[in-house]
């Protein structure tokens, strides 16, 4: 399967301020963090082949739902396919 990478400059206005904040709160928070760039890529992947994100509605949501969201896309993306297993399903999908 060939991925999209393409991203619109709002869109990736979004998506980079959105890894920073992760980092940020992972690091307030104790919890591993690996590079940037896979964070990037799981969820451009994401955004643009198996859900579309609200990535306004992520980038303000509460830590909570914005953790769940993040992380649960790093811990479910199937890199091979670009979708999402276990039947995971970010908050914040545009419905």
């Amino acid at each position: 399967m060939e991925f999209n990478w393409n991203l619109n400059t709002r869109d990736e206005t979004n998506i980079t301020k959105i890894v920073d904040r992760a980092f940020d709160l992972c690091v307030q928070q104790g919890v591993p963090t690996g590079e940037k760039i896979n964070l990037r890529m799981d969820l451009i992947a994401t955004h643009n082949n198996a859900c579309r994100l609200d990535l306004v509605k992520l980038r303000k949501a509460s830590d909570f739902d914005f953790m769940h969201d993040v992380l649960g896309i790093g811990r479910h993306i199937n890199r091979e396919t670009g979708e999402l297993d276990n039947f995971f399903w970010p908050r914040c999908a545009k419905v």
